[in-house]
């Protein structure tokens, strides 16, 4: 079965916290345990110090009767949590003891009382305060702490005339005084109860937390994010993820949109691409079928133009059908470069030689239009592989579409070739014409699109693109409104492995 990733995040991070938590509250408990056993042991040690104060001179004195009764007294205190106060000697007989029962019974060493002794095999005296406390549950399952405390042979015993011990003898017996723990177990049970709810609360707690971080920084996002993919994969390409937030999360949903939108202008340029390679199809077709019609057309023209010489309403009349059969054929003509685009003849290429061809071509047309043509040629230009005559087609379009930019008025036009990188050859050209508007530079090198209006094909451009495509080079166009245009012809240095006709990625014009 499948498992959502927020929901794994939240088991994972649920057990972890629960294993810390759980793991501080054991050590908190416990902790707490031993510091109340241990607060419980130092009363017990006072109260066993306080009783050997109250008793000294009676032990001196050797007063039965005084000693019976007040540890009767004390062991009869209950209400303080004190079961048991005896004394018993050495041997390990009882005798003195609250419980009356007791008086004069043996303990065994190995018992409860004298196991702190014996199993420790020092003397008495030398034990520290946990080493002669113990712990054990009496007959009703109540937990007891017992407390031995030795009673040392003092110098006024040893010469006591009531009851003289021995000098060498280091202990005359030792006080045994047992407390209850019902009261600290009671208290352990509360705190391991409030421990344990403060533990669950502070899992809970952290759980609902991470739950809600979880699903707003992750499961949200996420999901937004399958669901987008999934309505690209059914080809809404215009799908967008809301982005939120500063994370990888909202920083993978930008891209996602990028993605997106970057693919739907592909799917658009597809479309168009597809587009235009039926029109040219079409357009190859009908230039083909129209093309002899219209060169019959403009030979019976040119024919009756000469033997109606005389008439001169005639002639004019003929001279326009002439003049439009002309542009009809030239239409045609660029039509045909466009969808059946000739394969560059490759040889040794002078780009220098190449435009002073072009400008020749187009000088007698600038000068009548009063446009002042400047040349900055390389001295020394390198030689480049490449089709010259397809090149000159390209130098000779740019130079006319610069020789329109300026128009009527007048205007200078810049021939620039120069060394580019890589060892390239770059041709520009530069008019201080209108320029181009800024919406009309992404679409200047698509077929058919013009700004000339009624006076252009938009096959120039389209052409020349072309051209350039196939020698692996670039169209580059720069422009500015009112003030000039710069268009940049560049030609690779090597065109054996680079994007010649049917070999490699050609390049794509760019407008900068």
């Amino acid at each position: 079965m499948r498992t959502r990733i927020g929901t794994r995040l939240i088991l994972g991070a649920g057990l972890a916290t629960a294993a810390v938590i759980g793991g501080m509250a054991f050590a908190l408990l416990r902790s707490h345990t031993a510091q109340l056993l241990a607060e419980r042991t130092r009363s017990a040690d006072q109260l066993s110090e306080t009783i050997k104060s109250a008793t000294h001179f009676d032990m001196l004195e050797n007063r039965r009767e005084n000693l019976h009764r007040q540890i009767r007294a004390v062991g009869g205190l209950r209400g303080e949590g004190i079961q048991k106060v005896r004394v018993f000697n050495k041997e390990g007989r009882i005798m003195f003891s609250s419980a009356e029962e007791e008086i004069g019974t043996s303990l065994d060493i190995r018992g409860e009382a004298c196991y702190a002794c014996h199993a420790e095999g020092r003397p008495l005296e030398r034990l520290g305060i946990q080493a002669r406390a113990r712990t054990f549950r009496a007959s009703d399952g109540t937990r007891i702490l017992g407390l031995i405390n030795p009673i040392p042979n003092e110098p006024s015993c040893s010469t006591a005339a009531c009851h003289a011990h021995s000098a060498k003898q280091s202990l005359l017996g030792v006080l045994d005084v047992n407390i209850s723990l019902a009261e600290v177990d009671r208290e352990i049970a509360r705190s391991r109860v409030l421990i344990m709810l403060s533990a669950a609360a502070a899992i809970l707690a952290g759980s609902l937390i991470l739950w809600w971080l979880n699903r707003r920084l992750v499961v949200r996002p996420v999901a937004a994010l399958v669901a987008g993919t999934r309505r690209v994969g059914e080809g809404d390409l215009g799908t967008t993820i809301p982005v939120s937030g500063n994370h990888e999360l909202s920083e993978l949903a930008g891209a996602f949109n990028t993605m997106t939108q970057r693919l739907a202008e592909t799917q658009r340029q597809l479309a168009q691409a597809d587009k235009l390679a039926s029109v040219g199809r079409l357009a190859a077709g009908v230039a083909h079928e129209i093309n002899n019609p219209l060169t019959g057309v403009l030979s019976y023209a040119s024919l009756l133009r000469k033997r109606l010489a005389d008439d001169a309403e005639a002639a004019e009349d003929l001279d326009v059908i002439v003049r439009e059969t002309v542009r009809c054929r030239g239409i045609i003509r660029g039509l045909l470069d466009f969808a059946r685009p000739t394969p560059p003849a490759r040889k040794a290429m002078d780009l220098n030689e190449v435009v002073r061809r072009a400008v020749s071509v187009v000088m007698t047309q600038l000068s009548l239009n009063q446009v002042d043509l400047s040349l900055d040629l390389a001295a020394e230009l390198p030689v480049v592989q490449a089709d010259g005559n397809q090149i000159q087609q390209v130098a000779v379009n740019l130079l006319l579409n610069a020789g329109d930019a300026i128009g009527d008025g007048g205007g200078t036009i810049r021939v620039i070739t120069q060394t580019g990188a890589g060892g390239s050859v770059e041709l520009l050209v530069k008019d201080n014409g209108r320029g181009i508007p800024p919406e009309d530079l992404p679409r200047i090198f698509e077929p058919f699109y013009t700004t000339k209006g009624n006076h252009g094909t938009g096959l120039g451009l389209a052409v020349s693109w072309g051209i350039v495509e196939a020698h692996g080079g670039a169209l580059e166009v720069r422009s500015d409104a009112g003030q000039g245009t710069c268009f940049t012809l560049r030609i690779p240095a090597s065109t054996e492995s680079g994007g010649g006709a049917g070999s490699g990625q050609p390049l794509i014009p760019t407008t900068t």
